[in-house]
């Protein structure tokens, strides 16, 4: 016979820990899986990363399902140029895409001759490689790799096809309350450069910045169930690494 006590208690148990879990995941870290290949080198098909929710406040899309409790932002604090950054995208206020911030309100962005230029002046870039293979979708290709310098002295890594396809762009001036992103992976990313579908995004959206990845592994390889392929799908060397 099953007495009831030992069921109840299993299940208050199991609701506290719901909400416990709630809770951290709101307020605090929530984990996320990288599905596309927008933001190589820097962050691979099949890292699993921590984002903190609180670096800049809350809004309602800092809870699950995004529900409408309050309205605009609480504690918000201005996110830097360089973070990388999950945020909701504004054609549905749904999707989460996770991209490099790089322009803030009032800024204007430009690509001039494949070159980004931020406020009239151009992004310090250096070439640390031109014989790199990376991914777009399920492509593989040819890449020059750089290492870009924002004017806060944040560094990281970006790549461009090597017949640099993204040559020119109109001026994008970024409006009040709102940011500019752009993916690491210039010449395979839908980010801030196409208006229609992510376009400039606002602070609203923002739902918190990416810190390290805890985990990693090679899909193409082998799933996770599959532990006779382990030695070679898990990247163990990208385990606890922290984003840049």
């Amino acid at each position: 016979m099953i007495n009831k006590n030992f069921i109840t208690e299993n299940l208050k148990t199991l609701f506290y820990a719901l909400i416990i879990a709630l809770i951290i995941r709101s307020l605090f870290l929530q984990p996320f899986y990288i599905p596309s290949s927008s933001m190589e080198p820097n962050l691979l098909v099949g890292d699993r990363l921590f984002v903190t929710k609180y670096s800049y406040g809350y809004s309602k899309h800092s809870f699950p399902f995004s529900p409408p409790i309050f309205k605009g932002r609480i504690f918000f604090k201005e996110p830097d140029r360089g973070d990388v950054i999950v945020f909701k995208t504004p054609a549905d206020n749904r999707t989460d895409y996770i991209k490099r911030l790089i322009g803030i309100p009032g800024d204007k962005i430009q690509f001039i001759n494949s070159n980004l230029y931020l406020n009239n002046s151009e992004i310090f870039k250096t070439r640390i490689s031109k014989q790199d293979k990376i991914f777009c979708g399920n492509r593989a290709i040819d890449v020059f790799t750089f290492e870009e310098e924002l004017e806060n002295g944040k560094k990281f890594k970006t790549v461009y096809l090597k017949d640099f396809s993204f040559q020119n762009t109109d001026i994008f001036e970024v409006p009040n309350e709102h940011y500019f992103f752009l993916g690491d992976n210039r010449d395979c990313s839908k980010d801030s450069r196409f208006l229609s579908s992510v376009g400039y995004v606002h602070k609203d959206n923002l739902v918190g910045k990416a810190q390290f990845i805890f985990f990693s592994s090679d899909k193409s390889i082998g799933n996770f169930f599959e532990f006779w392929k382990w030695h070679k799908s898990l990247r163990l060397n990208r385990f606890f690494k922290k984003i840049n």
